[in-house]
């Protein structure tokens, strides 16, 4: 498992919960030090103890020393730097469980991945899924997306936890699409929360989200019903109502006055709708498709309008045809 975050070091222990030898690389030999003494990552995940197969280190060559499998939990900027020593270190499945766009190149997580490892043995992981509630073993369902459902079904198998289930699928482009579009729309639940608009607007606001996510990503290659399933629609749903949310609560800070950088201070975390944001308008721009949401929330970033103004802007838009 690369990255001891609250997402890597949850998947983690849903890896080593049956005994299976799992290894969780940290950054640094302090940090490793401290979790692989505590039994927990008190970071992120205080107070959740690590099952006995799971060890923490700092070193790459010990952790990729003779994988079957290797999991890619970084934040999806981090992980470019990573992958060819995965890909040259490890024979097995190599799974993407980070999510986002490259704001200039547009590139996906499951390209990134693609690109360094090859279609025979890449898989993205995405769905609705808080880390903190994988980690305590809660019920969770998830999709696994490889270029073959076999090889989807083959990279699943290594989570082998009845708590945490996984469906299987060979739209890529879907799934990757899904997970990175919807921390963007969570921005903007989160702007509505924060300026208290009430309970039918974050409704609107959720499913008018999905309806730019579909056209976009449909766009782009991704398959309509992929958007519609657990990696679209679920994560949507969870990452714009649920407290846990990281681009929830940025959305929430900025609505209260925050600029970006002291919104993300804030959180304490990578929220990777910020980035995704940009790559929206660039791809949107490019692909010439009608995103204002995701826009409003670019230009909010961006601190070219205020969040108030933004939402006042969406209310009195043209009126058309929903669909």
């Amino acid at each position: 498992m690369i990255g001891a975050g609250s997402w890597g070091t949850a998947l983690a222990m849903v890896l080593a919960r049956h005994g299976r030898e799992v290894r969780l690389l940290a950054r640094d030999a302090s940090r490793a030090g401290a979790m692989q003494q505590a039994r927990c990552n008190q970071d992120y995940l205080p107070g959740i103890d690590f099952p006995a197969s799971l060890r923490v280190t700092d070193s790459a060559d010990d952790a990729l020393h003779q994988t079957a499998a290797v999991v890619v939990a970084t934040p999806c900027s981090a992980a470019e730097s990573v992958l060819p020593a995965v890909a040259a270190g490890c024979n097995g499945p190599v799974i993407a469980a980070f999510k986002g766009l490259d704001p200039i190149s547009f590139e996906r997580s499951d390209e990134l991945l693609l690109r360094h490892v090859g279609k025979e043995r890449a898989a993205i992981l995405s769905g609705p899924s808080f880390a903190q509630e994988v980690a305590h073993g809660l019920p969770t369902a998830i999709t696994m997306a490889a270029s073959s459902e076999e090889l989807a079904r083959c990279a699943g198998a290594f989570f082998d936890d009845t708590a945490f289930r996984i469906y299987s699928s060979d739209d890529m482009a879907g799934v990757a699409l899904g997970g990175a579009l919807k921390n963007v729309i969570a921005i903007a639940a989160g702007v509505a929360a924060g300026l208290k608009l009430g309970h039918n607007a974050e409704a609107a606001l959720v499913t008018r989200g999905l309806a730019e996510l579909m056209r976009l990503a449909e766009a782009a290659g991704a398959r309509r019903e992929t958007l519609m399933g657990l990696s679209g629609l679920g994560d949507l749903v969870l990452t714009c109502t649920g407290e846990l949310s990281r681009n929830r609560r940025l959305g929430i800070a900025l609505a209260e006055g925050l600029d970006p950088g002291a919104a993300q201070e804030r959180i304490g975390q990578v929220a990777e709708g910020v980035r995704t944001a940009a790559a929206v308008h660039a791809m949107a721009t490019a692909l010439q498709v009608d995103v204002p949401l995701m826009e409003a929330v670019h230009l909010v970033l961006q601190q070219k309008l205020d969040a108030a103004d933004a939402a006042q802007q969406l209310m009195t838009r043209p009126e058309r045809s929903e669909f």
